[in-house]
Parts: structure tokens; C-alpha cells; sequence
């Protein structure tokens, strides 16, 4: 069960993602640091990875 409680929160966290990278999109292109762009990329391959990391432990089978 815990896996799957963490699982749940990684989708949030992608998704969450995806959202702080359009927003540093909008910002770029409204004049404001590129930095913005590149934290939500950053942001979005850790929280993919992390969802990835938990989505195999799901296949794997409970190992209680």
C-alpha cells in the first residue's frame, strides 16, 4: 500500500512539474530569466524520475 501512496504522489509531482514549466515558459517569453525555464526542467526530469523509480518498484511484487 505504501508503494502505491507513492506512487500517487510522484504523478502529483510530475504533474506539478509540468505546470512550473509552462509557467517558466510564460515567463521567459514575457522577459523575464532564463532560469526560470531551466528550474522546471530540472524539476521535471527529477519528479519523472522519481515517478519511473516508483512504478518499477509497483511491478516488482510486494516483497513483505
Amino acid at each position: 500500500m505504501t508503494h502505491r501512496i507513492s506512487a500517487l504522489i510522484s504523478v502529483f509531482g510530475v504533474l506539478a512539474s509540468v505546470m512550473l514549466v509552462g509557467a517558466g515558459f510564460r515567463e521567459y517569453r514575457s522577459g523575464a530569466s532564463v532560469l526560470w525555464l531551466v528550474a522546471g526542467a530540472v524539476t521535471f526530469l527529477s519528479a519523472s524520475f522519481t515517478l519511473v523509480r516508483d512504478v518499477r518498484r509497483l511491478r516488482t511484487g510486494p516483497t513483505d
